[in-house]
């Protein structure tokens, strides 16, 4: 026969265990919702950083761009055929510099910036007397051979919609050992805190005056706030490329770099700065 003391004691168990499972289950539930908002912030934030995308630019250990740092990842699409060629016989140049180059461009010329890739040619003009720091670092790189062979490495579908490039190491934590100023971050173009389709800019560590050798290319008009500096316009032949690669779709966000690199195999083969 049970007693009252030990009665008494096996209601307080029992007591004690529905607690016990009450918490339970309201750790799972909070859990789920905090994994729920996370991704939902996760997705704003990747959205107004994606510049260096990733996470959209830092040297050595430092991340090294931000772009559209304030990018790193979309929403992955369905994987669709390759649209491009095999890359060109070469590799990527291990280049680094301990300073900012030289000014040696004319700021009252013209210079367009051609990006010869696995996937079309790429045309852009630069805006040199706007951003005289930037177009003098591409020249200067791109007459190094900086950027030949080099992957873009990051395409942002949702959120944003650009494709970023510019990473010899192809992971976005690459850049020249440099930095460069921001520039034209008040250019007309930026209305509304968007960057229109077919602009050209400079990623960035999200701090400023943190950009290196990463870009990225708008191919569809996308929200972010005036911090990159655009220095470039792509041609209308080069937002056809630029378009056929957005249309291949991007990987599943990389778990080491949080890349989400595009289906289509995006290598420059050739980068080149000229003046007219």
């Amino acid at each position: 026969m049970v007693s009252q003391e030990q009665r008494r004691r096996q209601l307080a168990r029992e007591k004690f265990l529905r607690q016990q499972q009450r918490r339970t289950q309201a750790r799972r539930k909070a859990r789920l919702r905090n994994s729920v908002i996370a991704s939902v912030l996760g997705v704003v934030v990747i959205g107004s950083v994606a510049l260096y995308t990733t996470g959209v630019l830092k040297d050595g250990d430092k991340q090294e761009n931000a772009a559209a740092e304030v990018t790193p990842s979309a929403t992955p699409t369905s994987k669709a055929p390759d649209p491009c060629e095999k890359p060109a016989a070469g590799s990527v140049k291990k280049l680094s510099w301990k300073k900012e180059p030289a000014m040696t461009i004319d700021t009252s010329a013209k210079y367009t910036m051609k990006l010869a890739t696995t996937c079309g040619d790429i045309d852009i003009a630069l805006n040199a007397s706007a951003a005289p720091h930037t177009v003098n670092s591409f020249d200067f790189l791109a007459g190094k051979g900086y950027f030949d062979h080099t992957k873009c490495h990051r395409l942002t579908a949702e959120g944003i919609f650009v494709l970023q490039c510019g990473d010899p190491q192809g992971t976005g934590m690459g850049g020249p050992g440099y930095t460069i100023p921001d520039e034209n971050l008040k250019d007309k173009s930026l209305k509304g805190n968007t960057y229109p389709a077919g602009t050209v800019a400079m990623a960035n560590t999200g701090q400023k005056h943190t950009g290196g050798s990463q870009f990225f290319l708008v191919y569809k008009d996308s929200p972010l706030p005036p911090s990159y500096t655009p220095f470039g316009t792509v041609s209308e032949a080069g937002m056809k490329v630029l378009k056929k690669i957005a249309a291949a779709g991007a990987q599943p966000a990389d778990p080491s770099t949080g890349n989400t690199a595009p289906n289509a195999t995006v290598v420059i083969d050739k980068a080149t700065v000229s003046k007219s």
